[in-house]
């Protein structure tokens, strides 16, 4: 039998904030979207101006990040022609992202969900995810 630690909607309300407030500074309206360990959504906000192609992005950022365990900015690095994961973006119908914005988020090293963030460029997509898990982890502590 396992026990599993995930993330449950009170966490994702933390984690939609965390992001919500730096796409705010940052002015760039986001789609953000939490899922929890197995990449199955959770929560999912579109900010006024957010991008409509940029929801299923966003999901499938926190998908990748939670289900594969990985940033979704390494597999852009790993997948290129020639790299170990070259093709690795059409794996699963194509819902793996090899694009920056998608992130884990780790409790004591162990995945317990995904954020995926879109609209922005993927190294604003990255630094909003990252101000979600920080809003998330400081509650932790």
């Amino acid at each position: 039998m396992l026990t599993i630690r995930r993330l449950d909607l009170a966490d994702a309300g933390v984690l939609l904030a965390g992001a919500r407030a730096r796409a705010d500074a940052i002015g760039v309206p986001m789609c953000i979207a939490i899922t929890d360990e197995s990449g199955q959504l959770i929560a999912f906000e579109r900010m006024d101006g957010g991008k409509v192609t940029s929801a299923t992005i966003a999901i499938d950022k926190a998908f990748t990040a939670a289900a594969a365990r990985k940033a979704t900015h390494e597999y852009g690095t790993a997948s290129q022609p020639g790299a170990p994961a070259y093709g690795i973006s059409s794996a699963i119908q194509g819902r793996l992202m090899v694009v920056g914005g998608g992130l884990p988020v780790l409790v004591g090293g162990e995945v317990v969900g995904g954020i995926g963030v879109s609209s922005g460029t993927p190294a604003q997509d990255q630094d909003v995810a990252q101000a979600g898990i920080d809003a998330f982890l400081a509650g932790q502590a």
